[in-house]
This record gives structure tokens, C-alpha cells and sequence, in this order.
């Protein structure tokens, strides 16, 4: 792995204490004070604070020794390093706003909404450096690494449900519960928008009789690259050609009207891409 320069590591640790700091706003600020309970181990320390009044932050550390010895087995020294960063700057920030805590809106809907979309961005932020804030994050990185098709964000919602029916089940407060999961779903959207950003691409498919025409338009009207692919009718038996092309979200309106121009005939499939890298994409080599 190549040599990384200082202002890189610094760009590094100085996201993570970003993502702490916003990943606390949200939680001291709007879910913690309206009773919405967070996923993950954070979840289960706020039902033990709101049983105990223990320290929300210092159970979340505790239970989280376990996990990051088996992080320690399946990732290696920079995740552990980097985790345990992210893990110690979101709960010490976390314990040291309990003495400012007060809520932003008595507003559970909207706490419930704006605190997810600041936890998710919290979240999303430490998680592009490469490290986790403990708990079913770290599950969730175990379990993409065999499953890698499923969003991170999607793959902590799934675990964060036990946590959810727990808090309901305790408390009897099925209605803090609801948004509790609405708020979830607002948090996976915010990580997977800060994870793959907000101009998903799209992976088209074009079948027409007129594919040399198409090709040269892509190419020359929308400075795309197109992969020409050789298929056969299934009933038919004619060859047909396929044209593959990855384009811009913002670009589909313009590569219909093109298509339509050229064959209104042409077989056409849109399907989302969230991940591309390649000549005008991502860098395959960023984490």
C-alpha cells in the first residue's frame, strides 16, 4: 500500500472528528431529548441511560471491547486505529454535550427527521475514511464484505430492528418507535449520500437496428463511451447488436431524446449504478 503524506492523514482524522461532532448534534440535540432511540450499540446504551441514567457515551465504549476485538481479527491495525478513533471522538463529544442537552424542537416528527439526516451525515463522513463508529457498524462491514451488492446503510437497518422492538417492548412507547424507524430510514439514505453521492449513474442498454448511429451520437453528442455487445434474438435467431454505455443521472433526459431522434423502435433498459469507477467516474483507487 503506498506511503500516505501528512495532509492526507490530517484531511483523514479531520473528517472523523467532523462526523463525530455532526453525528452528536443529531443525537444530543433532537433524538435523545423526544425519546427516539439511534441503531447500533448507541441504541441499546440510550435504553440502559434512560433505565440507569448511566452515561450514554462510557456504556457505548464498554460494549463496544468486544466488537473491536473481533474488528482486530477481520480488518487489521489501520481499521482498528481508525474505528477506535471514530468510536472514542463521537462518545466522548456525545457525554460532554449531555451538559448542554436541550432540544431542538419539541417537534417529534421533525426531530426525528432532521436529527436522522445529522446522524446520517455524521455517519457517512467517518465511514469514506475507511472506519466505523463501533457497534453493528462494524457487523455490517463483516457482513458486506461477503454480501458486497447490499448498501452499508441497508445492512444496519436490518440489524438496528431487534434494538427497536427492545425499546418498544421495554418502555411501551410503540409511537417513540415509529419514528424511531422513520428516522432510521431517513439516516440510510443520508449514508448511502454521502457514501455514493447524490448523481447516482446509470447503466443503459440500447438494442436497435440503427446501433452505429447511436454509438456515433453518444460518443459525439454526449462524449460517452459505448461498449458495442454481440447478442442473438432468443425467438429469432438474428444477430442483434447491444450497445452498454454508463451515463450521468442528470443525463438521462438528453440520452432518451437522443435514442428517440435516432430509432423511437430501439429496446431501451435504464438500471441504477452506485458504484463506477473508470474515465470520467470515480478512481478505482480511492477507499
Amino acid at each position: 500500500m503506498p506511503k500516505r503524506s501528512t495532509a492526507e492523514i490530517a484531511r483523514e482524522w479531520g473528517s472523523i472528528l467532523l462526523g463525530a461532532a455532526v453525528y452528536t448534534i443529531g443525537y444530543r440535540f433532537f433524538f435523545y431529548p423526544n425519546g427516539i432511540v439511534p441503531g447500533g450499540v448507541t441504541g441499546i446504551s440510550t435504553i440502559i441511560n434512560f433505565l440507569t441514567e448511566f452515561p450514554v457515551g462510557v456504556t457505548s465504549m464498554l460494549l463496544n471491547v468486544p466488537l473491536f476485538a473481533f474488528a482486530w481479527r477481520h480488518f487489521g491495525l489501520r481499521f482498528m486505529l481508525m474505528s477506535l478513533a471514530g468510536t472514542a471522538l463521537t462518545y466522548i463529544l456525545v457525554d460532554l454535550a449531555a451538559g448542554f442537552g436541550f432540544a431542538a424542537t419539541e417537534n417529534i416528527l421533525l426531530a426525528a427527521t432532521i436529527g436522522a439526516a445529522l446522524n446520517g451525515m455524521g455517519l457517512g463522513i467517518i465511514y469514506r475514511t475507511g472506519a466505523t463508529t463501533g457497534g453493528s457498524d462494524i457487523i455490517a462491514k463483516v457482513l458486506r464484505q461477503k454480501y458486497p451488492y447490499i448498501n452499508f446503510g441497508t445492512i444496519v437497518m436490518g440489524v438496528n430492528l431487534v434494538i427497536f422492538a427492545a425499546y418498544g417492548v421495554i418502555f411501551r412507547r410503540w409511537d417513540a418507535v415509529m419514528y424511531t424507524i422513520i428516522a432510521q430510514f431517513v439516516v440510510t439514505h443520508a449514508v448511502d449520500t454521502v457514501l455514493y453521492g447524490l448523481n447516482t449513474s446509470k447503466v443503459c442498454y440500447l438494442i436497435s437496428e440503427k446501433s452505429v448511429e447511436l454509438d456515433q451520437a453518444i460518443n459525439g453528442v454526449m462524449h460517452r463511451g459505448v461498449t458495442l455487445l454481440h447478442g442473438e434474438g432468443g425467438y429469432t435467431g438474428a444477430p442483434r447488436n447491444v450497445l452498454l454505455c454508463v451515463i450521468k443521472r442528470r443525463q438521462i433526459t438528453d440520452l432518451r431524446k437522443l435514442v428517440k431522434a435516432i430509432d423511437p423502435n430501439a429496446f431501451f433498459v435504464v438500471t441504477d449504478a452506485k458504484d463506477v469507477f473508470g474515465n470520467g467516474f470515480g478512481n478505482i483507487n480511492e477507499e
